[in-house]
């Protein structure tokens, strides 16, 4: 990977995006060692204080081993990172990344159903009526963007109520993932969030103290979107490992 100078050269912030899109691109592959930090305050054009810090970062985030006297060591994305990358991984050059979109639309499909079971479970009555609010605020929407932002706000206090810290976090993640594609998405998941007797159907299971009615709402609602999504990834993929038509 050609390293590019720094124009800040007081902000560590550049270095550590230089160095974490190496690694998420493969042009830093898994096992391979980092220049010193003096080579690459020199290549970078900044100082070796804020190649450090960079760096520090970069380990915190899972991405590289620093061991004193051993120098730093890329390691493999997909056995060290956490949640917070997928954000930067389904966003690849400003284009999207087929494989990591997959992911995400499949792990929705089995998170959600089971929110809506321990939100049925453990949800306060004020939870709830913020959870009934969102979906009184969809049904009025007919913009299918308008929608998927006021179904954000349904899944995010529905969240809420399944008092969950793990989903919190992954939702919290999915969520600043899904959002710059939601222009993308809009023709894809237009039934979806247009189906106000889905999400109230979660609702009423919800006030009902019923977790398998909630899941099995919740599972009808995305069950179609999922469906056609993950039909629309597959040809996606199959197109690019064909790759360009030679004619």
């Amino acid at each position: 990977m050609p390293f590019q100078p720094i124009e800040h050269r007081s902000v560590p912030e550049d270095v550590f995006e230089q160095i974490i899109e190496g690694v998420l691109s493969g042009d830093l592959a898994a096992g391979q060692s980092l220049p010193s930090e003096r080579e690459l305050a020199r290549v970078l054009g900044v100082s070796r204080p804020a190649v450090r810090e960079a760096l520090k970062r970069v380990a915190a985030a899972g991405l590289v081993t620093i061991r004193q006297g051993d120098g730093t060591t890329v390691r493999d994305v997909r056995k060290f990172g956490g949640l917070d990358l997928l954000p930067r991984l389904l966003i690849r050059q400003g284009e999207l990344d087929v494989s990591v979109a997959r992911s995400v639309i499949e792990a929705r499909a089995h998170i959600g159903p089971k929110v809506a079971e321990l939100a049925a479970q453990r949800a306060s009555d004020d939870q709830i009526a913020a959870v009934s609010d969102a979906a009184t605020k969809l049904a009025d929407l007919t913009d299918p963007i308008a929608q998927q932002v006021v179904a954000l706000d349904f899944w995010d206090a529905l969240v809420d109520g399944a008092d969950s810290i793990a989903f919190r976090l992954m939702y919290n993640t999915m969520r600043v993932a899904y959002e710059p594609a939601l222009p993308a998405l809009a023709g894809a998941l237009s039934a979806e969030v247009g189906n106000a007797d889905g999400y109230r159907a979660i609702v009423d299971a919800v006030e009902k103290r019923d977790p398998i009615g909630a899941a099995r709402a919740a599972t009808v609602l995305l069950e179609p979107a999922t469906t056609t999504l993950m039909s629309a990834f597959t040809e996606m993929e199959a197109i690019l490992k064909e790759g360009p038509d030679d004619d």
